[in-house]
């Protein structure tokens, strides 16, 4: 049966201080690029109202040159606790951008210095502030100065093998006056490949005072406990398993709160939610939303009968109302085999 320790119980079951905000849960959804927009934080929120959730990572150097804030930035004024996160090598647009990002609402600065992708890291960002810890420090030093919100970082444990600095790394961002740190328990090399080694997130909680949260491999509830039982961590951070599964932060949530697991959503349920994710996408982005909502339905589309020619039908949608249609034939065809099963 899965439990909780009861010194982890206890310290989980008080809210999460990140500063001067505080946070009724401990589990929260991370920034994920071309994911984590305000019809997906609609959607994760509706299963985990107290949980802090974060926009898709925006760049600072895009705010200062755009005469008009990026859509990305767009905060709906009924959704908090909510971050903005930010990427950039340059202080000076760092606090720039975080003034805006406070402007529209924001309630914490969460730096990006973790993304392993190749057109961020060659422009300074990213996972590349690992190897430049000096800039690091002095953009959390001037954001701070812009803004009077807490400001938070999420990196990984290292650039590689051969360079995991993590420990050295996590204390500067604490003394340059960070509220929380999250870390991924991988390299930046590894990008999302072989296993998070959360053991390096145990050594962080170690040594530092202000709040340490754990990400990687968090695809379920029973992944999130003992992840939480192995690094003492103040909370986690769910990434990939949300993927076209908008209800795993208020899964873990529920469980921390209660001691108890939620039935898992139906293939039906989980169809059903794909339609209303698509409808989101469409009425919010238009036809740019239905693009953008094809890979949100292959995601879906996992784990019942017929889920694999379905998945490749979506893929291919032109409109909402193909996508609906397909999406309610995987539904007739779920309760079709669900009405054989039991008789």
């Amino acid at each position: 049966m899965l439990s909780l320790s009861c010194s982890l119980k206890e310290k989980l079951s008080t809210p999460l201080k990140i500063g001067t905000v505080e946070v009724k849960s401990r589990v929260l959804q991370s920034p994920l690029s071309g994911v984590t927009d305000l019809v997906f934080r609609r959607l994760a929120r509706r299963y985990a109202p107290h949980s802090m959730m974060y926009t898709e990572m925006v760049s600072a150097t895009e705010i200062h040159h755009l005469k008009q804030l990026p859509k990305l930035m767009e905060i709906d004024p009924h959704e908090q606790p909510i971050s903005i996160q930010l990427f950039d090598c340059r202080p000076d647009f760092m606090a720039e951008a975080a003034q805006k990002a406070v402007g529209e609402g924001a309630q914490t600065i969460d730096i990006n210095m973790g993304c392993p992708v190749n057109k961020i890291t060659k422009k300074g960002g990213g996972s590349s502030l690992l190897r430049q810890p000096d800039i690091a420090q002095a953009i959390i030093k001037e954001v701070l100065k812009a803004v009077d919100v807490p400001v938070t970082v999420k990196t990984r444990i290292g650039w590689d093998d051969n360079e995991i600095n993590i420990l050295e790394f996590a204390q500067k961002m604490q003394d340059s006056g960070a509220s929380m740190l999250t870390i991924h328990g991988r390299t930046r090399a590894q990008g999302y490949q072989g296993l998070a080694r959360w053991e390096w997130i145990k050594k962080v909680k170690e040594i530092l005072t202000i709040p340490v949260i754990a990400n990687g491999d968090i695809f379920s509830v029973e992944a999130a406990i003992k992840c939480l039982e192995m690094t003492g961590a103040d909370g986690v951070m769910c990434s990939r398993g949300t993927l076209g599964y908008p209800f795993l932060v208020g899964e873990i949530d529920y469980f921390l709160q209660t001691g108890n697991i939620l039935p898992s959503p139906t293939a039906i349920q989980r169809l059903e939610c794909a339609k209303e994710h698509l409808q989101g996408l469409w009425e919010y982005k238009g036809k740019r939303g239905i693009y953008q909502g094809r890979k949100h339905l292959t995601w879906y589309c996992k784990g019942f009968p017929g889920a694999s020619e379905l998945r490749e039908q979506v893929s291919r949608i032109e409109t909402v109302e193909q996508g609906h249609q397909l999406l309610d034939k995987g539904i007739e065809y779920c309760l079709s085999n669900f009405s054989k099963t039991t008789h």
